[in-house]
């Protein structure tokens, strides 16, 4: 009798923890004609649910065209203790990500600068064009050093 009352409050207490992640949309963020071959920062805003609670999160990608002219949109988040980073700050190392917090620094393509704090390179959003229109999803971890 006692297992009949507790599980319906154990499963509402956990449920939310349990419930699949749902797949983040993919989110419009910019006209391409806006997106050139030097990195420059929009911000996006996304739906997030935690647990119940449900809210609006503003995030942000470095977006640019390589070479080939392929779209590339790297996460500001420093992968050493998740600061964010810069484009082209530090004027020791120009053409660069640049972590202030403790001297991190990044390649244009997000691949992390040996000898520096982070261990890692930038993640990388998933990425689409529709309609004129660059769409980002998740940030993806890269593999690398």
């Amino acid at each position: 009798m006692a297992a009949g009352v507790l599980m319906p409050m154990v499963r509402f207490a956990i449920d939310p923890v349990l419930a699949k992640e749902a797949n983040q949309d993919m989110v419009a963020v910019t006209e391409v004609a806006k997106i050139g071959d030097e990195p420059k920062r929009f911000n996006f805003k996304i739906k997030q649910k935690d647990g119940w609670y449900e809210s609006e999160v503003t995030l942000s990608a470095w977006v640019y065209k390589n070479g080939k002219g392929e779209i590339n949109a790297l996460s500001p988040v420093c992968k050493h203790l998740g600061c964010t980073i810069d484009w082209n700050t530090d004027p020791g190392h120009p053409n660069q990500f640049y972590c202030p917090c403790h001297g991190g620094r990044y390649t244009k393509d997000g691949t992390n600068v040996k000898g520096t704090p982070p261990l890692a390179p930038l993640d990388v959003y998933e990425s689409k064009v529709k309609d004129g229109k660059l769409y980002l999803g998740k940030a993806k971890p890269r593999k690398g050093a």
